[in-house]
């Protein structure tokens, strides 16, 4: 029996719900048969193993490093039912109305275990539900200032107790009080469904300049690298350019798109960049070797380096670094995971 990680809840809890097929739980954890060699969600309607015979995991991802295949009744890969429904629900009360507070309270009268979201969240966003929420009310308030409003008024409307709480908060958020909004610029992060799970974005004004799986560990440290590149201050929002994004995604997973029109921006270093920018000539359906790459930069022997660069790529899937493989046809590394860079080959029709 595997090692039980820190990040799913215990393991009789876990039992409790594929044994009762409860659907709240989906997207929470899912569950491997080690006689089969299936993984499902808690939901599945298929028959249940013996306990002995159910192993645990957090994500899809890891359960297929595992060497489980997923299950074709329940799925797990789909994200338009990976989440759970009360998951789906609370995302779509935040986006209709960012402005209002939505407490623990609130969820418990709404039949929703306050601490489940709280997990839920962490783990497919990189922040708590609360956190989530709050961040939401102030990158809305962020735009209401920018576009002319003042500041009591931003204040208000978004729900904040008090002006000065709302200014402290803004503050740490933005690292500058409210009054600079007018004038500054921030990074606007967006989440997006993808069939191989959720996608971190980010977009300045004028361009990407992030897209990352939300379960790569380096996501953590690629914000912080967008915070000190940049100068801007990372808030929750929308915008025309991450709208179209999403629907340009949506094209290249159905196989209707090739090429991306979506303008980028990729701050590195001299190396990095021109490696990057090589990376965008590999044509939709091919793939170069690490060696291939050092040579179209210049930098034959740089083989080592140019995989360094490849791994720190920001912008994944449109910056094609998942086009990259070993010379003798091994698929090499891959930040957001070695089964998503094959099936994002397979989509292309080069694996």
């Amino acid at each position: 029996m595997s090692a039980q990680p820190c990040d799913l809840p215990a393991r009789p809890e876990m039992l409790r719900a594929v044994l009762d097929r409860d659907g709240s739980c989906d997207g929470l954890f899912y569950f491997a048969v080690t006689t089969t060699g299936i993984f499902c969600r808690p939901s599945c309607p298929s028959r249940r193993p013996r306990p002995e015979h159910m192993e645990f995991y957090p994500t899809p991802g890891e359960a297929l490093f595992a060497g489980f295949r997923p299950c074709a009744r329940c799925r797990p890969l789909d994200p338009q039912t990976g989440a759970p429904d009360w998951a789906r629900g609370l995302i779509e009360r935040v986006e209709a109305d960012p402005t209002r507070r939505v407490t623990d309270g609130d969820l418990r009268r709404d039949g929703i275990d306050p601490t489940a979201a709280r997990r839920y969240f962490k783990r497919e966003f990189g922040m708590t539900f609360q956190a989530y929420t709050r961040a939401r009310r102030l990158g809305s308030a962020f735009a209401a200032i920018k576009a002319g409003g003042s500041l009591d008024d931003a204040s208000l409307d978004h729900d904040w107790e008090s002006p000065s709480g709302f200014r402290e908060a803004f503050r740490k958020a933005v690292g500058a009080p409210p009054g600079a909004a007018r004038s500054a610029e921030c990074i606007r992060l967006a989440w997006i469904d993808t069939p191989l799970g959720p996608m971190a974005a980010g977009a300045t004004e004028k361009a990407l300049c992030l897209l990352e799986f939300t379960d790569r560990r380096m996501l953590e440290a690629q914000l912080d690298d967008l915070r000190r590149r940049f100068g801007l201050p990372l808030l929750p929002a929308e915008s025309p350019l991450l709208a179209d994004l999403r629907g340009q995604l949506a094209e290249y997973f159905a196989s209707r798109r090739r090429q991306f029109d979506v303008p980028l921006t990729c701050p590195g270093t001299e190396f990095q960049m021109r490696v990057w920018a090589a990376l965008q000539r590999i044509p939709y359906g091919e793939t170069w070797s690490y060696a291939e790459l050092a040579r179209a930069v210049g930098r034959p022997t740089a083989v080592r380096a140019v995989g360094n660069a490849n791994g720190l790529n920001r912008i994944a899937i449109l910056i094609p670094c998942h086009r990259v493989i070993q010379a003798d046809g091994g698929l090499g590394g891959y930040g957001g995971g070695l089964w998503r860079k094959l099936r994002l080959l397979e989509t292309e029709g080069a694996a």
